[in-house]
């Protein structure tokens, strides 16, 4: 499942209340933003390279953003921040506080969120870009308050049902799910979310998510630009490792066999949020089974 994370990006959900903040959980790594860098991309003629169109044009405020904050989760901070900076838009103020929290500025990009919040709190990047500064910072409730403001903003959505998930308030992240479904319909991240609430409620809502993501992983238009989206990347750079992490997950919905990625990751960075997530739910489980001892009959 995906989540918004501390790059604006998104991240698996497959995790419960031990989270700390938003980027804490395994991930299928900055997929949306890898898919917006995807977008800027072109094949080189006559060769299987690509190169890049450069900056989206000025006159396209939101395909603008999207392209800083997918630079944003590609490590490429530093330049964003010199596009951005003296600007006044509020969309761009707020990509300016996204770079700053991952330059380690957190303070400085939380007191820039928290201005937009006061006069452009209906404006729907800042609520969704400045939603992922406070959950990031640990200020949910600030988080949640911005995000409540927005008019059919599916990213509000999905990022107000994540914050209540790491809140361990399923009832919540349901409540908000059902309100999107009538008047989004069947839209693919009110599905997604509904899913991601499913899989922490368990029971029948467990299965129903199954169906979701397995129809999803077996969409040609999905797997295959998803699946070129991340080989393109780790190949791009094999130490980059959420975009390991993100090929591993998709390996492992695909059925493919995830142990080589799996010691790629344990190379490149042991300590990464879905290895130590996945070793704390195998302490849990060893925990749990040895509850049962087998009884053999004579």
């Amino acid at each position: 499942m995906l989540r918004p994370n501390s790059y604006g990006g998104w991240s698996s959900c497959l995790h419960g209340p031990h989270a700390k903040n938003i980027r804490s959980t395994a991930p299928v790594c900055h997929l949306a933003a890898l898919l917006i860098q995807y977008l800027t991309l072109r094949p080189v003629p006559g060769s299987r390279r690509f190169r890049h169109l450069g900056p989206v044009p000025r006159k396209r405020p939101p395909c603008r953003v999207l392209a800083l904050r997918a630079r944003i989760a590609l490590g490429q901070a530093d330049d964003v921040i010199a596009e951005v900076q003296g600007e006044s838009e509020p969309e761009l103020v707020a990509v300016g506080a996204l770079v700053q929290h991952s330059l380690g500025k957190t303070d400085a990009a939380v007191e820039t969120i928290e201005g937009l919040a006061s006069s452009s709190g209906d404006n729907a990047t800042v609520q969704t870009v400045g939603g992922t500064v406070l959950q990031a910072a640990g200020k949910s409730e600030e988080a949640l308050a911005l995000l409540s403001q927005h008019s059919g903003n599916l990213e509000a959505v999905a990022l107000i049902t994540q914050i209540h998930l790491l809140q361990n308030r399923s009832d919540l992240a349901l409540k908000e799910v059902k309100a999107a479904r009538s008047w989004a319909q069947d839209s693919l991240l009110v599905n997604l979310a509904e899913s991601w609430v499913g899989v922490r409620m368990g029971g029948d809502r467990y299965q129903q998510a199954f169906y979701v993501f397995e129809e999803l992983a077996q969409a040609p238009s999905t797997s295959s630009i998803v699946t070129l989206v991340s080989q393109s990347a780790v190949q791009k750079d094999p130490k980059y490792a959420e975009a390991i992490a993100n090929l591993l997950v998709l390996n492992i919905v695909t059925g493919k066999n995830p142990s080589e990625l799996t010691a790629s990751l344990q190379s490149v960075d042991p300590t990464h949020p879905f290895l130590t997530d996945l070793a704390e739910k195998d302490a849990l489980f060893d925990k749990a089974a040895s509850k049962f001892s087998a009884k053999v009959s004579a």
